[in-house]
């Protein structure tokens, strides 16, 4: 397994609110971690690197005591973002400065040729296999909900006024229910994690050829197409290559 990561501020914020975790080693426990943070002063990195940190120690706390059958690890991911959530929530009360921070959280765990996915918000998490890049969230939106009821098209989403309004988040409220899911991840699969910094900037088929055409260098390479296209939020880019 080959691991590429790259972050970056982009050209339009006076600081980076994105977060992640990877491992130094693949011996150890798989996990992948993505945030992206708003609100408040330095609200935002401070919500993002908490819920990181806090999701990482939870699931590395945890993992070695339960029985690894998909239904348990999924549960596991589950509680960490829930404990992330108390945490985060609970520091923003804390300081009013911190008011109504929050973040958005991918959860990546990689066990058994299996991806097992938390997610909250709209930051991403895609596979690409066999020529195909495909979504594996969905954005926890307003717009989403609009092209979820038929209202506007997906193309209309794209540009829509309202499309960085999150009906999820993680620490803006007591409780949070987040999407857990468990795919396939097979020889030569790919795996991206990324903020809207990235998918705001970039197509999907756009994403795909950039990696596909230099899988090294794939994560700087996004980090400096976005940048070229404007580059107007926090850019952070997990390439995960199951060699």
């Amino acid at each position: 397994m080959k691991v590429f990561a790259k972050s970056d501020i982009g050209k339009e914020r006076d600081t980076n609110e994105d977060f992640y975790y990877i491992p130094e080693t693949t011996d150890t426990i798989k996990l992948f971690i993505l945030a992206d943070g708003m609100g408040g002063y330095n609200g935002g990195e401070i919500a993002s690197a908490l819920a990181t940190k806090s999701v990482k120690g939870y699931i590395e706390s945890n993992f070695d005591k339960i029985a690894h059958e998909k239904e348990n690890i999924l549960q596991l991911i589950q509680s960490a973002i829930e404990y992330a959530n108390m945490v985060v929530y609970e520091k923003a009360k804390e300081n009013a400065e911190l008011e109504n921070m929050g973040t958005t959280l991918e959860v990546c765990l990689i066990y058994n040729n299996k991806a097992f996915i938390g997610h909250i918000g709209d930051s991403r998490i895609y596979r690409i296999r066999k020529g195909i890049i495909r979504k594996l969230t969905q954005d926890h939106s307003y717009v989403q909900e609009l092209v979820k009821d038929g209202t506007i098209t997906k193309e209309e989403a794209i540009h829509h006024p309202k499309k960085n309004m999150l009906m999820k988040a993680v620490g803006c409220t007591p409780f949070v229910e987040p999407d857990v899911s468990v795919k396939g991840f097979l020889k030569d699969d790919i795996i991206v994690i990324c903020s809207d910094g990235l998918t705001n900037m970039m197509s999907e088929q756009e994403i795909y050829s950039n990696i596909i055409n230099d899988i090294k260098n794939s994560s700087e390479n996004l980090v400096k197409q976005a940048n070229a296209l404007g580059g107007y939020d926090n850019i952070t880019v997990i390439i995960i290559y199951n060699d």
